[in-house]
């Protein structure tokens, strides 16, 4: 039911396509691997899936085959025909759009309205992508920020963003993205993709990441404002060699350090979420009248 090499080589011709590098374009062309991604993503029946980048159909089919109710939002007109005539008859519905520009409420809430009038009113639904590489830091991070309804994400990325997406503090690969991330989700990297399944085949290794939501921030967290949280936490990588205290000078109060017990000599790369929300919301006891 999924497409093979051949079946990708026969849609692109048949229907005088190439592959566009500036939407980043690599077309999945095993079903082993798309299966895969199905079955990380704990995709079955029931299930409701967002897929973003739907190309030509490769990871729909899997997703449909598993029994999952699937709206594939697809940039490219050129490719559009060929999606739909791929995967509408089983029911996936097909959306025109840019992901990063996309109402993601709209979409979403209308979707469930129109399943629970058929009877069901479950409001999860899970991201599964194969993202393409230029957008898929901004994509991962509006899906956290503004559609609450998606519960949890499987996405495709190139290796070193991923290894930004699910680094934890005093890794190579963290920095504030992966700040930001750990706000939102549980994220960590749950297989690798070989080049050799992709048309045409990218220079670059590719991974698989799983992000699942946190519920409502609660505790220190829910203490400090988001946008305050993340001017303290940008204004601490943008100098990463620096010591945090002269990073954050004049964002954070030098007693704050002290008060959270964090070494004068901290760099941003040190500091877990938890320690970051303590820097960002310490405020000093104001002194008693007499």
């Amino acid at each position: 039911m999924t497409h093979g090499r051949a079946d990708i080589h026969a849609l692109l011709q048949a229907n005088d396509l190439h592959p566009r590098r500036a939407l980043g374009q690599n077309f999945v062309a095993d079903g082993n691997t798309v299966r895969k991604i199905a079955h990380l993503a704990g995709i079955g029946p029931g299930s409701r899936v967002v897929e973003i980048g739907a190309g030509l159909g490769s990871l729909t089919l899997a997703l449909a085959e598993a029994g999952a109710s699937v709206i594939a939002v697809e940039i490219d007109r050129d490719v559009l025909p060929v999606l739909r005539s791929q995967v509408e008859r089983l029911g996936v519905r097909v959306v025109e759009a840019d992901a990063l520009s996309l109402d993601w409420k709209a979409l979403l809430e209308d979707e469930v309205g129109a399943d629970a009038e058929g009877g069901s009113s479950d409001p999860a639904w899970s991201l599964v992508a194969n993202l393409p590489y230029n957008v898929a830091v901004p994509l991962v991070i509006r899906v956290l920020e503004e559609a609450p309804q998606v519960s949890s994400l499987l996405v495709m990325v190139q290796r070193e963003v991923g290894e930004r997406l699910a680094a934890e503090a005093g890794e190579e690969a963290y920095g504030a993205v992966s700040v930001k991330v750990a706000y939102w989700a549980r994220a960590s990297v749950v297989g690798r993709v070989p080049a050799s399944v992709f048309i045409p085949r990218p220079k670059v290794e590719s991974v698989l990441v799983r992000l699942d939501r946190h519920t409502a921030p609660t505790g220190e967290v829910a203490k400090v404002s988001y946008d305050r949280l993340f001017d303290v936490v940008r204004a601490g990588f943008a100098h990463r060699r620096k010591m945090l205290r002269r990073s954050l000078d004049g964002l954070v109060q030098s007693e704050a350090f002290e008060a959270a017990d964090i070494a004068p000599t901290a760099r941003a790369e040190e500091l877990g979420l938890d320690e970051w929300v303590t820097l960002a919301a310490w405020n000093p006891t104001e002194p008693s009248v007499s």
